[in-house]
This record gives C-alpha cells, structure tokens and sequence, in this order.
C-alpha cells in the first residue's frame, strides 16, 4: 500500500509540475508584462477574449489612456509568424510596442527600454533557435531587422519563443498587419496599468472592448485552454482514484481485523479509541508514502533537461502532497467507520 501511495504521490505531484510548466511555455509572455489589464476588442461582443481573433485601433488606445484611473494605457500587437537569419529558421511570436510603452525589459535590472524601428530584441530562447546575436540581421514575416538587444527572462506565447518588435514594424509582419494599417494603426490588444477605483466596465461599455487581468488573459492564449483543462482534469481523476484506493485497502484491513476489534472492544475498548487508532495508522502511512512521492518528484524535476518544462514551487508539490492526505483520509474515515458497527458478542460467536 505504501508503494501505491508513492507511486500515485509521484503521478499528481509531478503533473501538477508539467502542468504548470505548460502554462507558463504557453502565456508567459502575457504573465509577465508590466501591466495589470488587458483589453480585447472582439468582432462580436459576446466573444470571450482571443488573442487571435481581437483587433484594437488608435482611437480606442488613446480613449482608454484619458479613462479616470488608468496610469497608462499602452497597444500591444501580438502576431505568431516566421523569423530567419542565415540558414535557420524558427517559428517565433512578435509582440509590437508603441514608443516609450515601457513594455519590454531591457538590461540586467529589468529597466524598461524601447525598440527602435528596424530593430528586433530576441528572448534567450529566440536568439538560440535562430543562433542570432546583436548586429544580427533578422527576416522576420518578410520584414528585414537588425537584432538590437536580448532580453535576460525567457518568455514564450502558444509555446513559441518571444521577439519585441516596434509597433511600426510589427504591423507591417505579414499581410492581414499590411492590409490593416492602409487604413489605421492597429495592434491586438491594450496593456493596462490601472489604479484601485478604476472603472473598466463603463469603459468597457463606451469604447467596446472586454478587459480582462493579465492572469484571467491566460485562456485568450488557445493552446492554454485545452491543455490546461486536460491535464487538470487528469489530476482531479488521479485524486479521487487515489482516495478510492486508500478507502478500499483500509476497508479490507478493517474486516481482517474485525476479530481483534471485537476482542479489545469486550475488554473495554471505546469506539471513539479505535477509530482514531485506526485514523492514526492511516495518516502514518499517507504522510509517509506521499512525502516519499513528493520527494521523488522534485528529484525527477531537477534531473530533467531543460526542453520538459516543468515548474517545481510549493503549489504544485506541497498543495497536492496535502489534497493527496486529505482525500486519503477521507477515504479511510470512510472505510473504518465500519469499526462503530462490529458487535464484539457477534464477532466473537462467528469465530
């Protein structure tokens, strides 16, 4: 039994950590910016928010720097598209800022910085698929730049390593951003600073967008939803199967010991002293069996390369390792209450 504990210990545990790593290869670049609300502006209005499908003008950027309570109101154009440079060719995300949008951080403390027209700055993870450094030239969706800087934090979009681009230059990467920009300047969505009191749902209403926090943003990115959803539901079926199994073996355990109950219950013995005896063997072998799981785990984490994004922080081990206990307690509870209805006079005559 306490090789099962670690075994399904080890399962939820360790995708709990892929899970979260996942999310973070998929919205990291969404997480991670300096802004707080992201507003969407759908074909209909009834569309949830997609970074795909939303397209925000000029006019609605500039009506929400002059909302009451927004510090600052910046376009972000978000577009996936095909970077070269030399030989090699990698699929990479572009996110287009305005001048002095403070958007993007350059530097080694993270300073806000702006990317000039005719420049790229690359993510180490960019820069090491396209081998790319600064003075680089780089082919990005058929516009020609020049590598100006690398970011130090690795993000990533729909599992596609990041390039800053100016929003200049990002609309002209590919032929809808072409198109767009004969008639307006346009971007994908408008990052958010705002202040408590705030009201974004009027604003919402007059300049007909839908804004969203940069965590609820996560599900506009369309390769979050499906696998977090997947592998989240795996981990709710890991649980409750690890709860059936602890309920299962303790129930068999308490009929072979249905005998010895009876006997220590004629000499004696209160109901109340054998349940929590019976609790207390069972959360003996679940703490020990889930902290062995858990440890393994994060060992397995660490060994890994680099390419299995995984993530180890105390949400996916020790919230898990604790929502593992719990339910494996329930399930004993469950199990051993049978213990309140042995008569030791029956028991005793059946044997």
């Amino acid at each position: 039994m306490s090789v099962v504990i670690v075994l399904t210990t080890f399962l939820v545990t360790f995708l709990a950590s892929l899970t979260a790593g996942l999310a973070r290869e998929s919205t990291s670049a969404v997480t991670d910016l300096p802004a707080d609300h992201l507003a969407f502006s759908m074909p209909a209005e009834d569309d949830s928010p997609e970074f795909t499908a939303s397209r925000v003008v000029a006019e609605q950027w500039r009506a929400w720097a002059g909302v009451r309570g927004v510090e600052s109101a910046d376009p972000l154009g978000v577009a996936t598209t095909r970077a070269e440079t030399g030989g090699t060719t990698a699929s990479v995300t572009a996110l287009g800022v305005a001048p002095g949008a403070g958007l993007v951080a350059l530097g080694d403390r993270g300073e806000a910085g702006d990317v000039e027209p005719g420049t790229v700055v690359l993510t180490p993870a960019a820069a090491a698929a396209l081998g790319a450094q600064v003075g680089d030239g780089v082919t990005l969706g058929g516009a020609e730049l020049t590598v100006a800087a690398t970011v130090d934090a690795d993000q990533s979009f729909s599992h596609t390593p990041v390039v800053w681009t100016s929003l200049d230059d990002w609309q002209d990467v590919g032929a809808r951003g072409r198109a767009d920009r004969e008639a307006a300047p346009v971007a994908t969505v408008v990052a958010l600073t705002t202040s408590p009191g705030a009201d974004l749902a009027a604003a919402d209403d007059a300049l007909g967008t839908t804004t969203v926090t940069t965590s609820a943003a996560r599900s506009a990115v369309s390769s979050f939803a499906g696998e977090n959803t997947s592998l989240t539901t795996m981990q709710v079926f890991l649980l409750v199967i690890s709860a059936l199994v602890v309920g299962a073996f303790f129930s068999v355990w308490t009929v072979g010991r249905s005998g010895d109950i009876a006997v220590l219950k004629a000499l004696g013995g209160s109901t109340g002293y054998l349940l929590r005896d019976a609790l207390g063997q069972a959360a003996v072998l679940l703490v020990g069996g889930v902290a062995t799981g858990t440890a393994l785990s994060v060992a397995a984490a660490a060994l890994l390369p680099s390419a299995v994004p995984v993530v180890v922080t105390a949400a996916t081990t020790l919230v898990a390792a604790a929502g593992l206990i719990l339910l494996g307690l329930l399930g004993a509870g469950v199990s051993v209450a049978r213990i309140t209805r042995i008569d030791p006079h029956a028991a005793l005559a059946a044997r």
